[in-house]
């Protein structure tokens, strides 16, 4: 599957031949669930999203995905929270490395870097099931009623990491504007992550939305910039 995958929904990756063991069965059979539903999820939400469709698109019937996961919300939690699990860990090691090298004098940019940068290669080398990951993040980090538990559970730790360090780096500088400015820098990756092709329109192609590459050459550095003038304006006036 491309990065300019058409609307109609393509099959699910071809089945691997079945292990010996019914432990190992069961485990291959839950991940093509897992990777069928983060592909529908990501594209239709919670609520757009059978499990008729997720077993049609896994070539059973639906009973089968009961038989996995006792309904639908248990299934988009485990879905994810597959993911969720590996980025969290591994910012929170790539801030704790940072910190450890930076000898108590860390930058903006370091932090931001270590906690942006981490994340985007995931979706720069990890395929396309990580680049549904990230639209059903975007969706997830959107939807007050339920997907801000969500967040709060798989993501308070480390974004209190990265909050951490930018108080180290900036220690003159308002706690709440620091705050801001967090909240500023996960909004503009939520909606990088969504990838809706709306600056390859404005841009007239200029710009690709599914062009991580490029955002981690550029978001680091502009959050900094913008962190550093927010805290120096307050701070002036």
């Amino acid at each position: 599957m491309n990065k300019h995958t058409p609307t109609i929904e393509p099959a699910v990756p071809p089945k691997r031949r079945r292990q010996g063991t019914k432990a190992a069965q069961r485990a291959e059979m839950t991940e093509q669930i897992l990777d069928a539903a983060e592909f529908l999820f990501s594209r239709h939400g919670l609520y757009g999203v059978t499990l008729k469709d997720v077993a049609k698109m896994v070539g059973s019937h639906h009973t089968l995905i009961n038989y996995y996961f006792a309904d639908k919300k248990a299934l988009f939690d485990a879905v994810f929270t597959r993911r969720a699990v590996v980025t969290s860990e591994r910012r929170m090691r790539m801030l704790e490395e940072y910190e450890a090298a930076s000898k108590g004098r860390p930058t903006v940019e370091g932090a931001l870097r270590a906690f942006l940068d981490t994340d985007l290669d995931l979706y720069i080398e990890g395929g396309e099931g990580w680049k549904n990951y990230a639209a059903l993040g975007a969706q997830v980090a959107n939807t007050p009623l339920w997907g801000a538990e969500l967040m709060d559970r798989h993501f308070d730790p480390v974004v209190l990491k990265l909050i951490e360090l930018l108080k180290a780096a900036m220690p003159g500088c308002p706690e709440e504007d620091i705050f801001w400015g967090y909240h500023f820098t996960t909004g503009a990756l939520m909606l990088t992550l969504a990838r809706t092709g709306r600056i390859d329109k404005l841009s007239g192609g200029l710009c690709r939305s599914d062009d991580f590459v490029a955002v981690k050459e550029r978001m680091a550095t502009f959050m900094a910039a913008g962190f550093t003038e927010i805290c120096r304006s307050r701070s002036e006036s």
